[in-house]
C-alpha cells in the first residue's frame, strides 16, 4: 500500500464542540463524542444533533465518554465510559430513521476496569477478524500493567458480547498484551499488523507494534531498554513532542494525532523503524490533537481537544476538521 500523505489544508467542518474524544462513521453517518457533557453528536451538514446522553458517565480529569466503535454491520454502537465504579464498555442496538441515527437503552458488555482521574485508556475498535479490542490505562496505579489479573494497562480482546474469545494468549483472560501505561490509539494495516501509540510519563512516547501475549515493559521501562523480557517501540519521541492520542491506519501510513506535541505525525506501514521516513503536519496550527479516522470519502478527519482546561482555545474550537489525502 502507497505512503499517502495530507494533500491540502484542513477545513473545519463541525465547530464549538465541547470536549470532543472520538470520531467514527455508522452507516455513512459521522458520531463524535463529548467527554464531559456524556453526549454524543451526529454530525448534520454544518450542524450536529445529539442523538443520546450515554447513561452513568462520570467526567473527572481525563475520565468520562471516551471511545466510540461500531460493529461490522452496523448494528450496534459501542461506547467506552468512565463510572462511579470504573470504566466499562456498553453497547447499543443502532436505528436509522428519517436519515438519522437513533439509539436504544445501553447495555453492558465488559466491566470492572480500573478509572482514575488519568491514565483511562478508552479507545475501541473491531478488528479484522470480529473481536472488540480494548485499550485501557494502569487508573493511576503502574503495578496493574504487569498484573494479568487486572484489567489495567492493557490491551483487551473480547467477543462483541464481551466474552473471552479462543485464540487469547492467557486462558480464560481477555488480556491481548500487557505492560502498557496508557494506550490511546490502535489500528491495523492491510497485512494484519497492529500499531498502538503510548502515552509514556516523562521522558518517552511510543508507537508499538502489538503481538498477542507479549510484555511492553511498563512500569519497569519506558521507552527502548534493549530488555529481552519486553517489546520495545518501533519509534519513541520526547513527551513535549508527542502525547499521542487517537490512531489510524489508511492505505500504507500510519497517522497519528499528538496532543501535547499539537501535531498530526505520519509513519509509512512499510518501515516504521527509521525516524528519517515520519512526516509532520500542522505543528502548532490547530493545538491539541486528540483523535484520527478515515473519512467516508477517503480523507482524513482529525479532531481538536483544545477546551479540556489543557489547551489554548481559539475561536470556534473545538473543532472537526478535514483534509483529503494524496
Amino acid at each position: 500500500m502507497s505512503f499517502v500523505l495530507p494533500g491540502g489544508t484542513p477545513q473545519s467542518l463541525i465547530t464549538g464542540l465541547d470536549v470532543p474524544w472520538s470520531v467514527i462513521t455508522v452507516g455513512g453517518r459521522t458520531l463524535i463524542s463529548e467527554r464531559e457533557s456524556g453526549r454524543i453528536l451526529e454530525v448534520t451538514g454544518g450542524t450536529t444533533r445529539e442523538v443520546t446522553t450515554v447513561p452513568g458517565v462520570e467526567a473527572a480529569g481525563e475520565g468520562g465518554l471516551l471511545g466510540l466503535t461500531v460493529d461490522g454491520r452496523d448494528a450496534w454502537l459501542y461506547a467506552y465510559e468512565s463510572t462511579a465504579e470504573g470504566n466499562r464498555v456498553v453497547r447499543s442496538k443502532i436505528t436509522v430513521a428519517q436519515g438519522s441515527v437513533r439509539l436504544g437503552g445501553f447495555d453492558a458488555v465488559l466491566t470492572g476496569i480500573p478509572s482514575f482521574t488519568n491514565h483511562n485508556g478508552g479507545r475501541i475498535h473491531f478488528g479484522p477478524d470480529g473481536m472488540l479490542y480494548i485499550s485501557t490505562g494502569d487508573g493511576g496505579d503502574s503495578s496493574r500493567s504487569q498484573d494479568l489479573t487486572s484489567l489495567g494497562g492493557k490491551i483487551l480482546r473480547v467477543t462483541p458480547e464481551g466474552k473471552v474469545p479462543e485464540g487469547n494468549p492467557f486462558p480464560g483472560s481477555p488480556v491481548w498484551s500487557y505492560g502498557h501505561r496508557n494506550v490511546q490509539g490502535f489500528g491495523w494495516a492491510a497485512d494484519g499488523t497492529m500499531f498502538a501509540s503510548e502515552f509514556g510519563q516523562s521522558t518517552w512516547d511510543e508507537l508499538n507494534i502489538i503481538e498477542p501475549g507479549k510484555n511492553y515493559g511498563w512500569p519497569t521501562v519506558e521507552g527502548r531498554a534493549g530488555d529481552p523480557r519486553f517489546v520495545d517501540p518501533v519509534q519513541q519521541w520526547p513527551t513535549d513532542q508527542a502525547s499521542p492520542s487517537g490512531l489510524a491506519v489508511i492505505g500504507g501510513t500510519v497517522f497519528m494525532a499528538n496532543l501535547r506535541g499539537e501535531r498530526l505525525r505520519a509513519i509509512p506501514v512499510s518501515d516504521p523503524y527509521d525516524p528519517a521516513d515520519t512526516k509532520e503536519f500542522y505543528l502548532g496550527e490547530y493545538g491539541r490533537l486528540r483523535d484520527v479516522a478515515e473519512s467516508p470519502d477517503g480523507g482524513l478527519w482529525i479532531l481538536t481537544n483544545n477546551t479540556d482546561g489543557r489547551g489554548d482555545p481559539k475561536p470556534g474550537d473545538d473543532r472537526l476538521l478535514q483534509v483529503p489525502l494524496s
